[in-house]
């Protein structure tokens, strides 16, 4: 019985000297920053009576401010995100604000047309 519970203070011991080297020391005065600003909304309402789903709501937001509709469906869990993430992505305001984001990237020189070998 004594050698079983010294076994077990040792284990315990170097237990929590093992989690003490891995986990970092948490600085409980550290703050996160302050929030970026919203750049978008998305609500959805998810219904289901068991053998489909459907998810319902609303895409706000983009250059103009504009809300567009987004509908979902699936009958597993996978294929609503799936269907949801389509939706979501295929968001005509999403678009229109990454081309104009990329009109604004540097863009790099073209260089000069090769000419083509005359064959012999």
């Amino acid at each position: 019985m004594a050698l079983r519970t010294r076994l077990r203070g040792l284990l315990e011991q170097a237990g929590s000297q093992m989690l003490a080297s891995i986990e970092p020391p948490r600085d409980p005065l550290a703050k996160e920053g302050p929030e970026p600003p919203v750049v978008a909304r998305l609500v959805v309402e998810v219904r289901s009576d068991g053998s489909r789903t459907i998810a319902r709501g609303a895409l706000e937001g983009g250059p103009d401010g504009d809300t567009v509709a987004i509908e979902a469906r699936g009958t597993t869990p996978a294929q609503l995100a799936a269907s949801l993430a389509r939706a979501v992505l295929s968001a005509p305001m999403l678009w229109r604000g990454a081309a104009s984001s990329a009109r604004s990237l540097p863009r790099e020189k073209k260089s000069a047309p090769r000419r083509r070998r005359q064959p012999r």
